[in-house]
């Protein structure tokens, strides 16, 4: 199958990959010279795991092209997918101007009973202004479909989760469209859910903002915790264990951040009040996030007794680990805020440093976390990297200026912690003396 993805971003530039590593003839096309030159060099613009080896593997097999030319990339395919970005908007609505630009460029360049498929996270209701667009600029005589198919992919393991998908949703104006993108996945042989666009739409948007309201909820409970004495590990563990619950997305920390789940509940937040329906549990998880690194650096000044002159040693800079993702990310916020408050902070993340140096500014980029730590007052975990959870963490004691670390991602036992000397505090956990 000739299939175009429109975007080389997170979202599309997997999506080619995994659809030409299925066999097919893809072409992922993007407006930014300097991205596409890169990756006709081989080189992916950003760190996913198994992702440049896949970019690699397909585009010396000439099943994977990049290009910056709809002219090149659309004509003769039979689906087109549109990957670009839904940032948020001014108003905390999501800003479609990408979506329809691409949609534009495509509809001029569409092969007659072309499948349009959007992959972008948008707003329900979004699939009508792209279809106005398209008919807007289509060429005579051009017939096309018109289908919705949001991404469920996680940053660090977008190979994984595109392949072993929970779900693949498909939403369709017409069956013809739905199976044509049913055969598509077929060799993936995992559940498909068709529906009308829609549905489809509000599916993304309404996982991840129920996903934010779990972590803002703990995160509530790990504050009454700090409150009250309890331990909120035992109350996870004791909630977890009803089925109608689960495990799942109750970690308490410093907040969530990224792409999608921040942007996610603003439009969602945005799209109740623009239909008319109350959005205040959207308000309310965007308040409790937006309140977790101040806090966190609260108890970071009230334990060191001021933080002007103080050394903060801060592990991660990405907004979860296995990426070098910055957007919206809690550990750069706290980086920024201990600037603010004239602290000197030392930083070291495994991926992201080097996207970080341009955007934060009189900080020490360090070369582990050891060195990080090295004449510190306090260390600070910000990334719950599987690289924090294995340190030596007797030679973080020694290189500490003084034993104490602040973990906003719960990444050790406070007994252990204790045990080995360190003035231990986490999130919603009671601290050791």
């Amino acid at each position: 199958m000739r299939i175009c993805v429109i975007g080389a971003g997170y979202v599309g530039l997997v999506t080619a990959a995994i659809f030409a590593d299925m066999g097919n003839q893809v072409a992922c096309l993007d407006t930014d010279p300097e991205k596409i030159a890169a990756l006709c060099a081989g080189q992916a613009p950003f760190y996913e795991p198994g992702l440049q080896e896949m970019i690699e593997r397909n585009a010396d097999a000439g099943r994977l092209c990049f290009t910056t030319d709809y002219g090149q990339a659309a004509p003769d395919c039979e689906m087109v997918f549109i990957a670009v970005g839904t940032p948020q908007g001014p108003d905390g609505g999501a800003d479609l101007s990408y979506l329809e630009s691409a949609a534009a460029h495509a509809a001029r360049n569409l092969s007659d009973g072309a499948l349009i498929v959007v992959k972008s996270t948008v707003p329900v209701g979004s699939g009508d202004r792209v279809r106005d667009t398209i008919e807007r600029n289509l060429g005579p005589g051009i017939r096309f479909d018109l289908a919705s198919n949001p991404e469920f992919l996680r940053e660090g393991s977008a190979i994984a989760d595109c392949l072993r998908p929970d779900r693949i949703v498909i939403g369709c104006e017409n069956q013809g469209a739905a199976m044509r993108l049913v055969q598509l996945y077929a060799p993936l042989e995992r559940p498909m859910l068709l529906m009308d666009m829609k549905s489809a739409e509000l599916v993304k948007q309404a996982s991840n903002a129920f996903l934010a309201t779990r972590l803002s909820f703990i995160n509530t409970i790990a504050d009454l915790c700090e409150a009250t004495g309890a331990d909120v590990a035992q109350v996870i563990k004791g909630m977890g264990a009803d089925a109608r619950i689960g495990p799942h997305f109750l970690a308490p920390g410093i907040g969530y951040g990224g792409s999608c789940l921040p942007k996610d509940t603003g439009a969602l937040a945005a799209c109740c009040e623009i239909a008319g329906c109350s959005a205040e549990l959207m308000d309310a998880v965007i308040s409790v996030n937006s309140d977790r690194v101040p806090r966190f650096v609260g108890r970071i000044r009230q334990t060191l007794g001021g933080l002007r002159g103080r050394t903060i040693a801060v592990l991660g800079l990405a907004f979860k680990p296995n990426t070098d993702d910055l957007r919206e990310s809690k550990a750069v916020e706290l980086v920024n805020l201990l600037l603010a408050e004239g602290a000197q902070v030392r930083v070291y993340d495994p991926a992201a440093m080097t996207k970080a140096r341009p955007l934060l500014l009189g900080i020490t980029y360090c070369e582990d976390a050891y060195d990080a730590a090295a004449g510190a007052d306090a260390l600070a975990v910000a990334t719950d990297w599987n690289e924090f959870r294995m340190l030596d963490l007797e030679r973080v004691r020694a290189a500490l200026r003084q034993p104490i670390i602040f973990d906003g991602r719960n990444l050790y036992s406070p007994d252990v912690m204790s045990k080995l000397g360190f003035r231990y505090i986490s999130v919603g956990r009671p601290d050791t003396p």
